[in-house]
């Protein structure tokens, strides 16, 4: 009598199964969250509660952010890394080393350093990522300087507004961190509610999300405003991987949904003047800012 266990056996499977999970689906891709700031880097992995942080400064280079980080994040488990860079980018990738950190950011590997897919955003545009509810948000981050973001209906379009001219100087020498140092608080609110209340009315946004550390300065939010938390950087790192985005209504059963765009950040040009001539055709930059050379006069003598 033959054993129940011998008899034809069935052809391996030509590829390996996929690890789903109860309901079928992939896998939840785990991603570490890093957020490189002007004074701290933070992080935070999927499935971990508690954010873990390093102090940053102007001799941290984007090497030595790796390293640290990948040592600190050892016992972390993650497939990708969702990088917010504190300054302007072009193609998703630096333009120019952070002004509060050190060199080495621009052209740098950051997938072969940290051995894993990684994308990069501007920190301001990752909080406004996580902060966002539907339609069209404006974020602004007071902190070292003024992050600045859009949102509309799921495009995300990271701004350089701080450096905008604002009376003697930008709006972020006025509401930055060392703006709170030289007015103190009391001018420094007046001040930001001035500078609230001047970009609301030219951007016309629906919702408005004051962020940064030092939101929690602000006695009293301006109007039409609601505060953000440093925590939501994290969570717009996530989202950061998703190919949409929902708002709270859409999670709780609603429809508002919103496919995920990231766009680069613009290079604003500080100089009223200097942004005038990049309009200009070349052979008309060289006039712009300059004073035309007056005009001789001429003297015509009448023929006897």
């Amino acid at each position: 009598m033959k054993d129940k266990k011998d008899g034809p056996r069935s052809a391996p499977s030509a590829a390996p199964r996929k690890r789903v999970g109860a309901r079928g689906a992939k896998r939840e891709k785990r991603v570490l969250v890093v957020d490189v700031g002007g004074t701290h880097v933070k992080m935070l992995a999927t499935g971990e509660t508690l954010p873990r942080q390093f102090d940053s400064g102007p001799a941290l280079t984007a090497a030595a952010m790796v390293k640290r980080v990948k040592r600190l994040a050892s016992d972390w488990r993650y497939d990708a890394v969702s990088l917010g860079f504190p300054g302007p980018m072009l193609h998703k990738r630096p333009v120019s080393d952070p002004p509060n950190l050190g060199a080495g950011w621009v052209g740098f590997d950051y997938a072969k350093a940290f051995g894993c897919p990684v994308r990069m955003i501007n920190d301001a545009a990752m909080q406004a990522l996580g902060s966002y509810h539907g339609g069209k948000m404006l974020f602004l981050g007071l902190g070292t300087g003024l992050g600045t973001a859009m949102i509309v209906d799921g495009v995300v379009e990271p701004m350089e507004l701080g450096h905008l001219p604002y009376r003697k100087s930008t709006y972020e020498d006025y509401v930055g961190a060392r703006a709170v140092e030289r007015y103190g608080k009391r001018k420094w609110r007046r001040l930001v509610a001035d500078v609230v209340e001047r970009l609301t009315a030219a951007l016309e946004p629906d919702d408005v999300v004051l962020g940064g550390g030092n939101v929690k300065l602000l006695k009293t939010l301006p109007a039409r405003c609601r505060a953000g938390d440093n925590a939501n950087a994290f969570a717009g790192g996530m989202r950061l991987w998703e190919s949409t985005i929902s708002a709270p209504e859409a999670e709780a059963g609603g429809k508002n949904e919103s496919t995920l765009a990231v766009r680069d950040t613009a290079v604003v040009v500080a100089n009223p003047e200097q942004r005038a001539a990049k309009k200009l055709p070349p052979a008309k930059k060289a006039a712009v800012g300059k004073k035309r050379p007056a005009a001789k006069k001429t003297t015509r003598t009448r023929k006897p």
